[in-house]
């Protein structure tokens, strides 16, 4: 018996799966996707200084290609509990809604996938010419240390291979069927100090102001960074904090703070970015600087073509829309996968993701389980 997405995916919502805990939830897929005759592999690994994560993965059929379905069953915390409507962790389904957190980002479409999978195999029986395989993290929302970067190498070094990847996050703006994600921009974070000479305002000849100092390296890292590509908007930098931790008003302070972030395009990568950055650093505050950078991954692009065009089809066909390919938005795990296979991203609607009374329409999730299960008929055409 294939499962109900909707029956699944609220399953799957009770199970309050905060970063980094599991608290079930690959359980009840190991059990839902092993009835189906999945073989289940569960994967627990660690890394210094950050949690154990549980991940799973999950394969029916034994030759190729393998087709896969990838996705994360943490969520981020739901907040003030007292400021839902509902219970966070309920699944409670009411007004033709899907209410809890992980509705939209992901647990929806996770149980999507399965019941597509199921739908599909009950129809064309386990010899229709590959394989469809789940990787499932419980790590996207956190560090991404050990969830989907170590399933990818254990992957690899038992020779498993993916052919395809469709991600689950939450791409479409307003209704199922508006927007495939066809890459993502890179994110470069960094934290800077300007060092000073402390002194008195009304003798700055005395000392010498880290703030004017900072004011000009900043000045110089907002100017623009290109004017976008085809398929990738403008590289922009916003600066997210700036602060001297100075209350008195005649006191110039020592040192001098600031914060920001990088989303990139495909002109760039997190090397090329830092050696700006540090140039401009190097010319505006010689030897006088601190600078940390965090980098969250690279810009990349899986271009239009066979691929793009067999899932916009499957999409057309069941909601007669059109969608539109994208590479806006923020990371995703498929950062990590596009070093393995061809990657796309569509799921829900959006709009509500990490907001308090997160929710989906449940007939979007049958809908955007229709959508799968068209993409495996596509993909495995006889």
């Amino acid at each position: 018996m294939t499962p109900d997405p909707i029956a699944l995916a609220r399953g799957l919502i009770r199970c309050p799966s905060v970063t980094p805990a599991d608290a079930g939830a690959l359980d009840l897929l190991d059990r839902t996707l092993t009835d189906l005759g999945f073989a289940c592999t569960r994967l627990t690994f660690s890394a210094p200084d950050t949690p154990d994560v549980d991940n799973l993965y999950a394969r029916l059929g034994d030759a190729g290609p393998n087709f896969c379905f990838a996705g994360h069953t943490d969520v981020v915390p739901p907040g003030d509990a007292a400021a839902w409507h509902r219970d966070p962790f309920s699944g409670e389904v009411a007004d033709g809604l899907l209410h809890g957190r992980g509705a939209a980002d992901m647990k929806g479409a996770i149980a999507a996938f399965v019941a597509a999978a199921g739908r599909f195999t009950a129809r064309r029986g386990r010899d229709f010419g590959g394989a469809i395989s789940l990787l499932i993290t419980g790590d996207e929302e956190g560090p991404s240390v050990n969830g989907t970067v170590k399933v990818l190498e254990w992957l690899s070094r038992n020779g498993e291979t993916l052919d395809a990847c469709l991600v689950g996050e939450p791409t479409n703006p307003r209704e199922v069927g508006d927007m495939i994600k066809i890459g993502r921009r890179g994110s470069l974070s960094g934290g800077l100090t300007v060092h000073g000479t402390q002194g008195h305002a009304a003798y700055p000849h005395l000392a010498d102001n880290p703030v004017h100092r900072l004011l000009r390296v900043l000045g110089r890292l907002l100017e623009p960074l290109d004017g976008g590509t085809p398929h990738f908007e403008p590289s922009r930098l916003q600066v997210t904090s700036v602060d001297v931790g100075n209350p008195a008003t005649n006191v110039i302070p020592a040192a001098a703070r600031a914060a920001f972030n990088v989303r990139f395009n495909d002109l760039h990568s997190s090397d090329s970015l830092e050696a700006r950055v540090r140039g401009i650093l190097d010319e505006e505050a010689p030897d006088r600087h601190d600078l940390t950078l965090q980098r969250a991954g690279e810009a990349f692009l899986t271009p239009p073509g066979p691929f793009s065009d067999l899932v916009a089809a499957a999409v057309a066909r069941v909601t007669g829309r059109r969608p539109a390919l994208s590479t806006g938005g923020g990371t995703s795990d498929a950062r990590f996968i596009k070093d393995h296979c061809p990657v796309l991203e569509f799921g829900l609607v959006g709009r509500t993701m990490h907001k308090v009374d997160e929710c989906v329409s449940v007939d979007s999730v049958r809908c955007l389980s229709d959508v799968y299960e068209a993409v495996l008929d596509g993909y495995f055409a006889p």
